[in-house]
């Protein structure tokens, strides 16, 4: 399969997990995390629900990967994502040494891989995953601006 089937098939999995986020009144972003070709952490944000800060959909997922790996470090890992990681998030991949970020959609308000700031570009950052931003990024976009124009009214 090539890479970029795989990489849809992954973010729509990211997506179904957004829109639980949405069903419980949160921010509806998911998050996949995959190695050697099959999910080994997911997550949905929780942050309202948890009453927790970093209960963010990455999070959850690089969480369940770490127990699912028995490791901290998260080599040879790609995470899918529905929104641009935050700064809190972005730091979070770099120490687990996941392999390849891969967002849909990008966020101008508080995204740290080149939409705010670039996290992985910073000097002293010892390492660095490959990212692809854009898959599904209509969707996605479509779905989180949808979110924030309900909540409005």
């Amino acid at each position: 399969m090539a890479a970029e089937q795989q990489d849809v098939i992954y973010m729509r999995h990211a997506l179904a997990l957004a829109r639980r986020a949405e069903a419980e009144g949160e921010v509806p972003v998911g998050a996949v995390l995959v190695h050697d070709g099959k999910i080994i952490g997911e997550g949905w944000n929780r942050p309202i629900a948890a009453h927790d800060p970093t209960a963010h959909a990455e999070m959850a997922a690089l969480r369940q990967g770490a127990a699912a790996l028995g490791n901290y470090r998260l080599v040879d890992t790609e995470l899918y994502v529905t929104l641009e990681p935050c700064l809190m998030c972005a730091g979070a991949m770099v120490h687990a040494r996941i392999k390849r970020l891969v967002f849909a959609a990008l966020d101008p308000k508080t995204g740290a891989v080149g939409s705010v700031v670039d996290a992985f570009a910073l000097p002293l950052v010892n390492h660095r995953p490959r990212v692809t931003g854009g898959v599904l990024a209509g969707e996605c976009s479509a779905m989180l601006s949808d979110f924030f124009k309900r909540r409005r009214t």
